[in-house]
């Protein structure tokens, strides 16, 4: 057993885990403040009972994406001993920050926002959406800004084999954090918006609150048509900002073996790493040259002009990419489609397109999974990007069967912590909302 191959899949499984949670933390809670904005603005009792059903789901998926967050910062310590020292003074800012002014505002107002209600007054209580939804978003800055040194260090030196802080503000906006942190809250609205979907139409295929769910359906519509589009735009500027400073990356998710100029954007094709092209290749000609570059004399490079073992491992970072563009695309289409429906006499009467949105459920997940996944992939055989070989960052102490009996573990009990996860949310489904006055009425 490979020890670091082990080390690597035990962190692929708590990180892939944990990241299931956070981002449907984002966009509900922004989904909640723009509710707790409406009944503000409005006093329609009707936004009142929205923001409160997806609260309690909120508080879920908040809870359980706490606890399996713990386990990551451990590993720090203990598989990859070699990495906590290599990076310790660069990380210890970002993730403390990320405690300090992040989890605690949103732990807090979110306190606020289960039992607080008929404690403070309206503003307040609306002031609390907005903390909570600024609260997990601001976490996942600090966290983006961690990764994102990994991806294109910047603001400090080595000195005694260490990389020093020399500039706080340079690491924290090195390269790719902004395009990173803005292309991650775009995919969490996804996520959040889609999942509003998703749960009222399985709700009106089971014809249960079925008043409810038409409200909440229509609701999420054009929010999360929004996110597509953005999420679209904000992916292009960070595949440009990818191409700067990270070519070989780009080469592996589009599969390019030449530098050239005047690349296809690849629409379909299998790598073969052995024979050193792309089969089947289906691309739009000039597109990629044009995308990164906006002209068709933009050079891309290729994988031919980095050596073997520099190169990402080309079929995962591959597929992985493709997979959440082909995603993305599909999410546009229902999308547009739900839109349309809502104009010509309502998506919650087309047992297609209820239909189709449940069976859609889980894939913004799957999209956010496998982003993060060609991500990651994409910058192997770095820990750190041109600095650190993900092979000299393992612990040197940690057998490998000490690992394997550990991912045994993590993984049942984060089997355990899904099924929880979904009971918990179904019974909060099952349960409904709050009925409106006229409806407890009638």
């Amino acid at each position: 057993m490979d020890a670091v191959w082990l080390a690597r899949l035990q962190f692929a499984l708590t990180v892939g885990f944990h990241y299931l949670f956070p981002p449907l933390s984002i966009g509900l809670g922004w989904m909640i403040f723009g509710y707790q904005t409406r009944f503000l603005k409005t006093g329609e009792p009707v936004y009142q009972q929205l923001a409160r059903f997806w609260t309690r789901l909120f508080a879920v998926t908040f809870a359980v994406g706490v606890a399996t967050g713990i386990t990551m910062e451990f590993q720090f310590g203990t598989n990859w001993a070699a990495y906590s020292r290599f990076v310790g003074d660069i990380f210890g800012a970002p993730l403390a920050a990320e405690g300090v002014f992040a989890f605690f505002l949103e732990s807090s107002f979110l306190a606020i926002l289960l039992y607080g209600e008929s404690r403070v007054s309206r503003k307040v209580y609306w002031a609390s959406s907005l903390l909570v939804a600024v609260g997990a978003t601001l976490s996942a800055f600090w966290i983006v800004v961690a990764n994102s040194w990994q991806q294109t260090p910047a603001g400090y030196h080595l000195l005694n084999g260490r990389a020093e802080l020399t500039s706080f503000w340079a690491a924290v906006f090195n390269p790719s954090t902004l395009p990173r942190y803005f292309h991650v809250i775009a995919g969490a609205l996804v996520v959040g918006t889609f999942f509003v979907i998703g749960v009222s139409a399985l709700m009106l295929l089971k014809r249960r609150h079925t008043a409810f769910a038409e409200r909440s359906l229509k609701s999420a519509l054009l929010p999360f048509f929004l996110s597509v589009i953005l999420v679209t735009l904000v992916g292009h500027h960070h595949a440009v900002q990818v191409a700067r400073t990270q070519p070989v990356k780009l080469a592996a998710f589009e599969g390019v073996w030449e530098t050239q100029t005047g690349v296809p954007l690849l629409l379909f094709g299998v790598p073969n790493a052995k024979e050193e092209r792309t089969d089947w290749a289906l691309g739009v000609p000039n597109l990629l040259s044009y995308a990164v570059g906006f002209s068709k004399e933009t050079r891309i490079m290729g994988l031919k002009d980095v050596p073997k073992a520099d190169r990402p491992p080309l079929l995962t970072t591959f597929y992985s990419f493709h997979a959440m563009v082909y995603l993305g695309g599909w999410f546009a289409l229902l999308g547009l489609v739900g839109l349309a429906l809502e104009k010509f006499g309502g998506a919650a009467k087309s047992p297609l397109f209820l239909k189709a949105a449940a069976l859609t459920l889980p894939l913004p997940f799957v999209a956010n999974e496998v982003g993060w996944m060609a991500a990651e992939v994409g910058r192997q055989p770095w820990v750190v990007y041109n600095l650190m070989r993900t092979k000299d960052a393992v612990s040197a102490s940690v057998p490998a069967g000490q690992i394997l009996a550990s991912i045994i573990l993590f993984s049942l009990i984060y089997a355990l912590l899904f099924g929880v996860w979904i009971y918990l949310l179904k019974q909060q489904i099952d349960k409904g909302p709050q009925p409106l006055k006229e409806e407890a009425r009638s």
